[in-house]
């Protein structure tokens, strides 16, 4: 699975738009714009606040953790 289509699904499960999103995890919303484009991804420190975002809502983010290591494992060019 694409990591774009992750981050969007949880993203829409919580009910947000890409701005209060980003409000929600520090970042731009240009960010989280380029995360849903497949035109980035998060650094560690950011992924980690995704994944306790995530938690805190009681969202699941196992699929979201499972791509992210393998894009930075260099299994998927995205």
């Amino acid at each position: 699975m694409d990591f774009s289509i992750v981050v969007r699904e949880i993203r829409q499960e919580c009910y947000l738009s890409q701005q209060a999103f980003a409000d929600e995890l520090g970042v731009s919303f240009s960010t989280v714009n380029r995360w849903e484009k497949s035109k980035a991804i998060p650094n560690y420190q950011t992924m980690k606040r995704l994944v306790a975002y995530c938690k805190r809502l009681n969202v699941d983010s196992r699929n979201l953790e499972e791509v992210w290591r393998e894009i930075k494992n260099g299994a998927d060019t995205h």
